[in-house]
């Protein structure tokens, strides 16, 4: 909260500093992943993932962090010199995004699948949390993980999520993006020592930034301390209950942080009450945000409109409007559905009148027994092999995330985006009303295109 407030005081951003950045939207346009310009901020949310190991060893009692990590260097919004050397030195191949666009929508598919309540979720922190896993598996375990994050080299996955983060690290007077993963390891179960490799931990620190901490399980302060740490990487917006069991000695981590401010910020003497027609026909009270641009591109595809809001550090906020008797779940039921939804549709440029309602909400969210249903079956059975991380027998118990977002006159917030004026650039081709006033999707996007949150608004007065 503390740093939203501070980039919320940061209100003037000069014109000259935004030219890259739709520069930059007006290169990528032709690809087929959409992108937003918003003013968002997107929190964190947090995933564990919970291996329960047996056997025998020599036991080290320290407990403590163990190994901390230096963060890139934040450069300042208008270094277009620094945010290209960091580019060119942390090469992200195109079929990289692809496979992590493609983890999006397979999973994206199952998990916002006929929820019927709000709900937010983000593809890129489960798919960094089990990316660490597989720098430490094996075998079938290896195989399977490999199969669903779309990188048949553990090695080239490594490498390809630390140039990626890299690039999408950010820390700026407008905004902030930052990914935070950790590793909490102990050595003792039930008086058995275990003992962990080296190189996992290293590996975690070289191109995840996972710091490692060593802790007891078995203490009912340790959910507090590992919650801690949560809360402090996300601002506090999460504060998460942390339940820890004796069985358990190793628990990974991950939070992402976004924050960033709307290119067209909403002037907030336009915002006004009205209502919000819910999926089972009631109507709520609650604010809407105003305001109309004469030029700006938008789509229409089968069943819904889609426009998207810009952000100042060249990510975007996305909102798709289903149309009238067109439920939400119909443009995200299944993998190939949600991509058309996304991707699809004919573009248009003409005149955009967006009402979107401010909201807020989290999320909760248990998400082993969908990637189960996905192939990952080897990592939460017995015959698990992540002899990459110790000798023993280990294995996954559960895989948890939790989300919060945020949406008002000035960015988005959440664990969890505007348009892009382009006048003179083509004659007005149709007008777009994005009143959102019913159930709809939204996302956000990254600089690079990566789905950072996608989720579905059902009740923005929860």
């Amino acid at each position: 909260m503390k740093t939203k407030k501070l980039l919320d005081a940061e209100t003037n951003v000069r014109d000259e500093m935004l030219e890259e950045v739709k520069a930059a939207k007006s290169k990528k346009r032709s690809r087929a992943w959409v992108k937003l310009t918003a003013v968002a901020v997107g929190i964190a949310l947090v995933l564990a993932i919970g291996l329960i190991i047996s056997g025998k060893d020599n036991k080290n009692s320290k407990l403590g962090a163990i190994l901390d990590v230096i963060y890139p260097k934040a450069y300042a919004f208008d270094d277009s010199e620094t945010r290209r050397e960091i580019r060119d030195k942390n090469p992200v191949d195109d079929r990289f995004i692809e496979a992590l666009n493609d983890f999006s929508y397979k999973t994206g598919a199952l998990i916002l699948k006929d929820a019927g309540k709000n709900i937010n979720y983000s593809p890129l922190s489960l798919y960094y949390a089990l990316s660490i896993a597989v720098s430490g598996a094996n075998s079938e375990t290896e195989a399977e993980l490999l199969d669903l994050l779309g990188v048949s080299d553990a090695q080239i996955l490594s490498e390809q999520c630390g140039n990626l983060y890299r690039l999408l690290y950010l820390e700026n007077k407008i905004g902030k993006l930052k990914i935070a993963n950790s590793i909490w390891m102990d050595n003792d179960m039930n008086g058995e020592s275990v003992i962990f490799k080296d190189d996992f931990v290293k590996r975690a620190a070289e191109n995840f930034y996972a710091t490692s901490h060593s802790v007891d399980f078995a203490r009912e302060e340790t959910g507090k301390i590992m919650a801690d740490w949560v809360s402090a990487q996300t601002s506090g917006t999460l504060s998460p209950d942390i339940e820890t069991s004796p069985e358990q000695i190793l628990a990974i981590l991950n939070t992402i942080y976004f924050y960033d401010q709307w290119v067209d910020r909403f002037d907030k003497s336009e915002t006004g009450e009205d209502l919000f027609h819910l999926s089972d026909g009631k109507d709520v009270n609650c604010d809407f945000m105003n305001q109309t641009f004469p030029s700006a591109r938008f789509a229409r595809g089968e069943n819904f409109t889609r426009a998207d809001l810009g952000l100042k550090n060249a990510g975007q906020m996305v909102f798709i409007l289903p149309d009238e008797g067109v439920s939400p779940y119909e443009l995200l039921s299944s993998a190939e559905q949600m991509r058309k939804t996304f991707e699809d549709g004919e573009g248009f440029n003409g005149e955009v009148i967006w009402k979107i309602p401010k909201f807020s909400f989290s999320t909760k969210l248990p998400l082993t027994d969908r990637l189960k249903s996905l192939g990952v079956n080897s990592a939460f059975s017995a015959a698990a092999d992540f002899s990459g991380i110790t000798d023993h027998t280990a294995f996954i118990t559960d895989v948890l995330q939790e989300t919060h977002i945020a949406v008002d006159e000035n960015g988005v917030e959440a664990s969890a985006f505007t348009q892009i004026q382009y006048a003179g650039a083509a004659m007005p081709e149709g007008r777009a009303e994005m009143i959102l006033d019913r159930p709809f999707i939204y996302g956000i996007t990254a600089q690079s295109g990566s789905l950072l949150f996608v989720g579905v608004c059902e009740n923005p007065a929860e």
